[in-house]
């Protein structure tokens, strides 16, 4: 059961309107790692799970999700500012001119339409969750490029508390999976000696093909 509170998460502002960086922004309320795809994962991921508190755990994460597609939403439509004119439908801006009326639609910033097949659900929790964990760390990335390409301290202030919330839920999915990381298919596959080889396959490949299961990791610069 949802209600709808009469005030924003976070209260949202711009200093100006800015069109093209609206364009932009759509990206987080229609894109592949935006704020819908996560409210709707998490949702539909929750109806599997058992245990009661983790399961509250994606429902309370995704319906904060949807609190921020709220304040994207509202930034969009200040940034688009209330008058439709041609001047202001550069590339990006076409098509919510002449199909949304500025209206923030359910599109990414290149226009194409959001889609169900942007969310993940295996219904194994431990795959659920590490597939959640990179959801987050990708909405931090994507923020924080559209963060270093605006001068608007509203926008980046609005920009900066999304990227500390998405934070916040990458270690909160952290810790679930800490939690769960031996049950599901962590339990049921990788058990074998197979699962703890390291084979090198780059040349020259050093004196092993492979290594058993007290190898080290590989050391990267």
């Amino acid at each position: 059961m949802f209600k709808h509170e009469k005030i924003l998460f976070h209260p949202v502002g711009v200093e100006k309107p800015n069109p093209m960086y609206a364009a932009m922004l759509q990206e987080q309320l229609g894109g592949g790692n935006g704020e819908l795809k996560a409210a709707m994962q998490y949702m539909c991921q929750s109806f599997r799970v058992k245990d009661p508190e983790i399961k509250d755990l994606f429902l309370d994460i995704a319906a904060e999700e949807l609190s921020h597609l709220e304040m994207i939403s509202q930034t969009i439509n200040m940034l688009n500012g209330h008058d439709l004119n041609v001047e202001n439908a550069t590339v990006g801006q076409i098509q919510a001119h002449v199909q949304t009326g500025l209206n923030p639609g359910l599109v990414n910033a290149s226009g194409y339409s959001w889609t169900a097949d942007y969310v993940t659900v295996t219904g194994d929790l431990c795959a659920d969750l590490l597939s959640n964990i990179a959801s987050e760390q990708r909405a931090k990335c994507v923020y924080e490029y559209l963060y270093r390409q605006i001068e608007d301290k509203k926008v980046r202030e609005t920009i900066d508390f999304l990227l500390n919330r998405e934070e916040a839920h990458n270690a909160m999915f952290r810790e679930a999976f800490n939690k769960v990381q031996q049950s599901g298919s962590n339990r049921d596959f990788g058990t074998t000696k197979a699962a703890k080889m390291y084979f090198s396959l780059s040349e020259p490949s050093g004196d092993n093909v492979f290594k058993d299961s007290n190898f080290s990791a590989p050391q990267f610069k």
